[in-house]
């Protein structure tokens, strides 16, 4: 076992007990759910310092050289995609516009993966100027972090005055013609003020909105569920100025609720992860930046890939070691428990 630097207790590089896992290809774990969403984590760095998901100072530097590689990363989402059964890849950071070769990482992806949606987690800092490439290369959609469209209150949150960037980013990323354009808006005491403002700029953008419960994954550890605003307060909020409708979940895995806003076609989205958990219905596996396989945000346990195809594994070998990993995944993050315990790593180390 060995140690990796932005706080992670335990990291395997031997293949979990699976003497009990059924012989299927896909990732099933042992409460019958199945992982088809992979998240890739390709850097912990970022252009902005969002208070609740980074230090001031950033997060502790990978070396690169325990980066995953253009190659590894396409490898991994080939067998991920072509033998395991997985049908949508996002990217994720940190802030994946970091790195200079993101359009080489989605164009190999795209070719590996034919078919399968590659989308893009990313603040949209300087999308302005990558939107069209990405696009060639083969990226299909992007979820833009945005909590609110005021510059000074934009300022505070993130440490950085870069609202006027973000907004060009998320124009260029509707000109590119992306499949789908989403905003996501964490939700805080501090940004609920803004919601219904945030949502009318949306609707005049014609971009969906999803607001996102706040998670314990800050990187200060400072997450209190008494300060945490639930959905039902935003909605709430929201319902002063406009008329929402519920609507069905686009399917049982994923994890927004949609209302229909006065009276469509237009929806607004809310993430509950906290008050109203999806658990029982996640389809998720992650690889964090360092190639650890991460079954749930919450769990400390991680499997290292990077390291076994560094060593010459086989395609088969990562597929086992990813199956054991993902065989004995949580039942849930357990937030509510007496005994909870945040994990080590924040949201921006192990990636959106």
């Amino acid at each position: 076992m060995t140690a990796v630097n932005v706080g992670i207790p335990l990291v395997r590089g031997r293949a979990d007990d699976t003497s009990d896992r059924p012989d299927v290809p896909d990732l099933v774990d042992r409460f019958g759910r199945v992982a088809r969403d992979l998240r890739v984590s390709i850097t912990e760095k970022c252009s902005l310092r969002c208070t609740y998901c980074m230090p001031e100072e950033g997060l502790p530097a990978i070396p690169r050289e325990q980066l995953l590689t253009v190659d590894e990363i396409v490898r991994l989402v080939g067998i991920a995609t072509g033998r395991l059964g997985v049908r949508e890849v996002r990217f994720t950071g940190g802030e994946p516009l970091v790195r200079r070769d993101l359009e080489a990482i989605i164009e190999g992806c795209s070719k590996v993966a034919p078919g399968i949606p590659l989308a893009v987690t990313t603040n949209a800092v300087g999308l302005e100027h990558r939107a069209h490439a990405l696009a060639r290369a083969g990226l299909s959609r992007v979820n833009i972090s945005l909590d609110t469209i005021d510059r000074e209150h934009f300022a505070e949150l993130t440490r950085r005055d870069r609202l006027g960037s973000v907004l060009a980013g998320v124009r260029a990323a509707k000109n590119a013609g992306f499949s789908r354009v989403k905003i996501n808006a964490v939700l805080m005491p501090e940004t609920l003020h803004g919601a219904a403002d945030l949502l009318e700029w949306c609707l005049d953008e014609q971009v969906e909105l999803r607001f996102i419960e706040q998670m314990p994954l800050d990187a200060d550890h400072e997450w209190a569920r008494s300060r945490m605003v639930p959905a039902q307060g935003l909605l709430d909020v929201l319902g002063t100025r406009f008329t929402l409708t519920e609507t069905e979940r686009e399917d049982p895995s994923a994890p927004a609720e949609r209302w229909l806003v006065d009276g469509g076609p237009a929806t607004v989205g809310i993430i509950a992860s906290v008050t109203r958990s999806f658990c029982s219905d996640c389809d998720r596996t992650r690889l964090t930046a360092e190639g650890t396989v991460r079954s749930c945000l919450f769990s400390d346990q991680e499997t290292d890939l990077r390291a076994a195809m560094r060593g010459g594994a086989t395609d088969d070998e990562l597929m086992d070691l990813w199956r054991g990993a993902m065989w004995n995944k949580w039942a849930g993050h357990g937030i509510d428990a007496a005994d909870f315990v945040p994990p080590q790593r924040s949201m921006g180390a192990i990636g959106g």
